[in-house]
């Protein structure tokens, strides 16, 4: 048989094969990227995730960390939007309430919910009776907010209480994108120094952005050598610790109604016009 004949068959194998092998690596790297960034959540059904981690962080306070379906997996909740919890109250009946994620789709393999537990709290009820090894019901994602890497020049951010869950997650998403210019300045109100939520981590992340993000915490009954706010959010706070009215700022809130309706007559009168607020 002719050596030229079999050595060019020879090549034709191996040029079929390495194009077969490059397919398959092609397609198992397209399968393995698109099932990691089209994340786990499902926007009309609820899915379960389980609790693999809890720590409290003080009498009323506590981070649970919920495992994904692989440690390569995202939840794919968009940043500044939320999830819907469902779970039982203290009477056996179902109940649903909205939580933001501590943590961001760079946080891969788990998502964290930092949880204040009320006392009279329905969701409280079940959060505080949950143990490592139960399961969390979760859909989304859910919100009206949408955010782009440089949208403004500048947010400002006034929350009270558990209403820190989505600035932070904001604030972490714009400093952590090299890409992204925008600044931070945040107030943020509780009644006492206990209440404060994620504070190491938000005091982290003015160390290390320094100029770019500030926050301002303010208490209702602060201890002694408070160097913060005292008492209510006001406009002269606002004036000082926020962006001044702009069109290429904005002002973001999340607290309680009392809060948000005070905070929202305030923003009025020193001049942000609707479009420059967004309310959580």
């Amino acid at each position: 048989m002719d050596l030229d004949f079999l050595q060019s068959v020879d090549v034709q194998i191996l040029v079929g094969v390495a194009v077969a092998v490059l397919a398959i690596v092609v397609g198992a790297a397209y399968l393995f990227s698109s099932s990691k960034s089209k994340g786990c959540l499902d926007p009309e059904n609820f899915k379960e995730f389980k609790l693999v981690k809890r720590r409290q962080l003080s009498h009323n306070v506590a981070k649970f960390t919920f495992e994904l379906p692989t440690p390569t997996s995202v939840l794919g909740l968009p940043i500044g939007q939320h999830i819907s919890c469902r779970g039982k109250d203290s009477q056996g009946e179902e109940v649903i309430k909205p939580y933001t994620p501590t943590t961001l789709d760079s946080d891969v393999g788990y998502f964290e919910l930092v949880i204040k537990m009320y006392t009279q709290g329905r969701m409280s009820h079940h959060f505080r009776e949950m143990r490592v090894g139960d399961y969390l019901a979760v859909k989304g994602p859910k919100g009206r907010f949408k955010y782009r890497p440089s949208q403004v020049r500048a947010f400002g951010m006034i929350a009270g209480g558990s209403g820190i869950t989505p600035m932070f997650q904001v604030a972490r998403a714009i400093l952590e994108n090299p890409k992204d210019t925008t600044n931070v300045h945040l107030i943020y109100a509780n009644v006492r120094y206990d209440d404060i939520l994620l504070k190491e981590e938000l005091d982290s992340l003015v160390a290390k952005y320094p100029g770019r993000c500030k926050v301002y915490y303010v208490l209702n009954e602060p201890p002694e050598a408070w160097d913060g706010g005292v008492g209510f959010v006001s406009k002269e706070m606002i004036q000082t610790h926020c962006p001044a009215p702009a069109p290429d700022i904005q002002i973001l809130r999340c607290g309680p109604p009392p809060m948000n309706k005070a905070m929202a007559g305030h923003l009025e009168a020193l001049g942000y016009s609707p479009e420059m607020q967004f309310q959580f």
